[in-house]
């Protein structure tokens, strides 16, 4: 941070500071408060633009004991906002990130307008950014910040947009000359103290977005972000402080208030950044869980994720020393609230949907094809799964004028089933609208073909596991092969087949990838040694011919990888 702007931050800190001075100066000649106050926080991650109920299981939250509860909507979510608002004295409501991007077409085809207004309306005070806060650019981010409309598109949802009532918030977020491109954190004055927020997104931030989308920016280590802003607040006499973070862990298959992390840079994080902080909110990885991990000074205190869509809203009760300013850290309670469907949907959030629901009807609810039981996002246990089969042999159909003979896709590009039953909207069973296949493609990635050699897709694949984690690509239906999960790094996959018939080590091939892979996103740098690049369809529109082409498309059987001990 620029010694101006700190000098900025710090007089208008100061200033406020004095006001609530002056304020429970007032206030004690009447009486003496309390010694502590309670602040309510309330957050949530990972919304996407999902102001529909999700459908399938997207839509449904997963309970220790296995059992689901179906979960999500804008409308519901407002109303759980209001019911936990109602129960504590003071509350603030904030954002985990990835507010907007990959979101369905009510939100989507207005630019995720009707999002950032939801967010206005139900009081949002600070959000971190996510990595799809980024997917339209730094340009188009400011535009969300600040309003005005699209520069090419106009304001189609109202005939205005005056952007977000909150700030963006990203310590570790720079223009490529080192000064901040966001604010770093935000000032926020409840039960009479001040609350010191703290944002900060994915440090491999360039690894899940497309170049262009962040050309001039660069993102820096977490920990230090955090630890630097938070010396910031506290040399400005902001002792209770909490954690905006992009970044999360995967988890077991858990309820909503367990913790049973998988390795990940979320706990590293939460464990390496300064005492100061007294709460750690988590996004990214769409996952459910409710941890305390020590602080470097074995103290303890709260991680907390709600899953996404909407689905939770994870709730952090602090106890505030009207003294000191600081967090009574024994006395902080948190938990993970499902935002059910069994209660009366907020008035004013059902009529922002079903205003974006109509204006967005005529295209959303268009029928493009049919399929004959559920295509689910989610693989089985190899990874492959029945939707990432059809999206990639749609795909592949798609780019044959390149010379395609394999399409591979991200399991990240894929954010949501398609469900056999009918929705609300009563297109009928089986039927698939505009709008449920944009839901599922949301990115508008252009397809592209490259030839990789044997070798690179001997490494393409090797890549899907690193001391990171997994990432299961999805294949095209002429490639199979086997993999060993106990197996080194490196070395875990075997039985490469093409047609049948064993990969030739001198052999080459003609892939179709999004544009996204093909700039090594998600890891997997081994696609930039392609060679003899030919553009292609936009993804979402190969699945809509394919669809179209292929009336009643079933669940291929995953065979496709094979898991080996």
């Amino acid at each position: 941070m620029s010694k101006s702007l700190l000098r900025r931050t710090a007089v208008i800190a100061a200033a406020a500071l004095a006001t609530v001075a002056m304020t429970a100066t007032s206030a004690s000649a009447a009486h003496r408060p309390d010694p502590t106050t309670d602040v309510r926080l309330i957050a949530f991650n990972d919304l996407h633009g999902n102001l529909e109920p999700p459908s399938g299981s997207s839509g449904r939250v997963t309970l220790s004991n296995g059992t689901t509860v179906d979960a999500g909507g804008a409308a519901y979510l407002a109303t759980h906002v209001k019911q936990l608002q109602s129960q504590a004295r003071n509350s603030l409501v904030l954002s985990s990130g990835d507010n907007i991007g990959a979101s369905p077409v009510i939100s989507a085809l207005f630019h995720d307008e009707p999002t950032i207004d939801f967010l206005n309306q139900i009081g949002v005070k600070a959000s971190v950014v996510g990595n799809h806060e980024f997917d339209e650019g730094y340009k188009e981010l400011q535009r969300m910040q600040f309003g005005g409309c699209h520069p090419t598109d106009g304001c189609q949802f109202q005939k205005s947009f005056s952007g977000a009532n909150f700030p963006f918030l990203g310590s570790n977020v720079y223009f490529t000359n080192g000064l901040p491109a966001l604010l770093p954190f935000s000032i926020q004055f409840s039960g009479g103290v001040p609350i010191g927020i703290i944002g900060a997104t994915l440090k491999d931030l360039p690894s899940v977005v497309t170049p262009e989308a962040i050309k001039g920016l660069k993102f820096g280590d977490e920990v230090e972000a955090i630890n630097r802003t938070s010396n910031i607040l506290n040399f400005l006499g902001i002792k209770s402080q909490v954690v905006l973070m992009h970044q999360g862990d995967n988890t077991e298959v858990e309820g909503p208030d367990d913790c049973k992390l998988r390795p990940g840079p979320a706990a590293v994080i939460a464990a390496k950044v300064t005492p100061n902080v007294d709460a750690i909110f988590t996004g990214h990885s769409h996952q459910q869980y409710n941890c305390v991990i020590n602080d470097p000074a074995g103290q303890p205190r709260p991680v907390i994720q709600g899953a996404s869509f909407g689905r939770l809203l994870s709730v952090v009760d602090l106890k505030i020393d009207r003294k000191t300013r600081d967090v009574v850290r024994s006395a902080t309670v948190a938990h993970n609230e499902i935002v059910t469907r069994d209660v009366t949907p907020d008035p004013a959030a059902q009529k922002l949907v079903d205003e974006a629901k109509t204006k967005a009807g005529p295209i959303a609810n268009k029928k493009v094809g049919t399929i004959t039981a559920d295509l689910n996002a989610a693989g089985v246990a190899s990874g492959e799964s029945a939707l990432g089969d059809v999206i990639t042999d749609a795909q592949l159909e798609g780019t044959q004028a390149n010379g395609a003979q394999i399409a591979i896709t991200n399991p990240g590009g894929i954010r949501a089933d398609l469900t056999y039953k009918s929705s609300a909207n009563g297109e009928g069973d089986g039927v698939v609208t505009y709008g449920e296949a944009f839901t599922v493609q949301p990115f508008a990635n252009i397809m592209q073909t490259i030839t990789l050699t044997a070798a690179n897709l001997k490494n393409v694949l090797e890549q899907q596991f690193s001391a990171s984690g997994t990432k299961i690509l999805q294949i095209s239906k002429a490639l199979h092969y086997s993999y060993s999960a106990a197996a080194a790094i490196g070395s875990k996959v075997s039985n490469i087949t093409f047609n049948g018939t064993p990969v030739d080590p001198a052999a080459t091939f003609r892939v179709s990838v999004n544009n996204f892979l093909a700039a090594g996103g998600d890891g997997f740098a081994e696609f930039t040694k392609g060679t003899n690049l030919a553009g292609g369809p936009v993804d979402l529109d190969a699945l809509l011919a394919y669809l179209g082409a292929h009336p009643g498309v079933a669940p291929p059987p995953a065979d496709r990888i094979t898991l080996l001990p």
